[in-house]
């Protein structure tokens, strides 16, 4: 069987993602309406459920117009229904939504919010995380604590290494530059930013990126790493706390 993953830039530097399968197609997030229905539009789909991952408005600005123009099923978090849109399928950790390829199991995620869930689609090896775990990065702790992030990206971790990370943002160039700051000698890391350097110069995305390559790149990913403990002179701290420390770090970068 076949699949569709399409990567829709949107607004300054967030990401849409759709999905088509066995003659469905869903949408992850929508931060604007337009450039989606120019996608569906294009292949003649018809949108049958939107999943949100959480409810900042630019992950969900375009949410009421695409539902109201194809009809389709709005799922989000039932710990967020009181800030969500229109929601019609309240989901938890744990949860699964779809079936055949786009069946997709619910993890919570929080840390950037309280609320935020990731949804995982084990057939296709693909995550899709918005604005947890980010390519080289993790998203800004809006609402969570330090320690709760890092329980939620060692979740995301234990997936299969092939899995394919679609974070909800264009922020990998600025995520390297951090990264590079914190861990230079990464052989690995300066490969990698060869590599985002070529595609945005080339106005490629840089997403998606495959979970093996964020552990071995991505420093929030990483605290128990020798290397990176003695750069921040945390040699002896808990993971939780290197975390800490480099998202502190980020905040002020």
């Amino acid at each position: 069987m076949t699949h569709e993953i399409l990567t829709i830039p949107c607004l300054r530097d967030n990401y849409a993602y759709v999905l088509h399968a066995d003659g469905e197609t869903i949408v992850v997030d929508v931060p604007e309406a337009g450039p989606v229905e120019s996608v569906l539009d294009a292949r003649g789909w018809r949108l049958g459920t939107i999943l949100l991952t959480h409810h900042h408005d630019d992950h969900t600005a375009g949410v009421e117009r695409l539902r109201t123009r194809f009809g389709s099923r709005v799922v989000g978090a039932a710990a967020d229904l009181h800030r969500l849109p229109h929601v019609d399928v309240a989901v938890s950790d744990g949860d699964c939504v779809g079936s055949g390829l786009l069946a997709a199991r619910v993890i919570d995620v929080p840390g950037h919010t309280r609320g935020h869930i990731a949804y995982h689609f084990a057939e296709l090896r693909a995550l899709f995380s918005a604005d947890s775990l980010m390519l080289l990065g993790c998203g800004r702790l809006f609402e969570g604590t330090p320690e709760e992030m890092w329980a939620s990206l060692r979740r995301l971790s234990a997936l299969p290494p092939e899995t394919q990370i679609y974070s909800g943002h264009e922020y990998t160039a600025s995520n390297l530059r951090f990264a590079l700051s914190v861990d230079p000698d990464n052989p690995a890391l300066r490969a990698r930013g060869r590599d985002i350097e070529a595609a945005r110069a080339a106005g490629r995305p840089t997403v998606p990126a495959s979970l093996a390559l964020e552990l071995a790149t991505n420093p929030f990913l990483r605290p128990q790493d020798e290397a990176l403990r003695h750069s921040l002179d945390l040699p002896f701290a808990f993971d939780a706390e290197v975390f800490a420390e480099l998202r502190r770090r980020k905040d002020a970068f």
